[in-house]
């Protein structure tokens, strides 16, 4: 699919960290165990629940809880609150007014571990 391993993260068994095309958009996939501890989501199914959570990279936390205010104005919604996750990345999650799940994500680069 003209995917390129993201050099900056480690491939490992739980997810990968892909860039795609000339700007370098970072896509990451993860598997079924990742993906339900990062949505909070402890079943779903394909035509319930969402199968992608798409991330907008912030450059501060600050921002991180910028966007999750200008999603809840523009008639989003989310049941989680920004904060830490992992020890390195401070996100929120939420929704937009066609129930897509996005992921506003500070990460802390310099805490995470190898």
């Amino acid at each position: 699919m003209g995917f390129a391993f993201n050099p900056q993260y480690p491939v490992t068994e739980t997810g990968a960290c892909l860039l795609m095309g000339e700007k370098n958009v970072v896509v990451m996939l993860f598997d079924e165990p990742a993906f339900k501890r990062y949505t909070g989501i402890a079943e779903y199914k394909i035509s319930k629940t969402p199968e992608v959570l798409l991330s907008i990279d912030a450059a501060t936390k600050e921002e991180v809880d910028e966007i999750a205010q200008r999603a809840i104005e523009a008639g989003g919604s989310s049941d989680h609150k920004p904060s830490e996750m992992t020890g390195w990345m401070y996100g929120c999650l939420f929704n937009d007014i066609d129930g897509h799940k996005w992921n506003a994500l500070y990460m802390d680069m310099s805490k995470m571990k190898p």
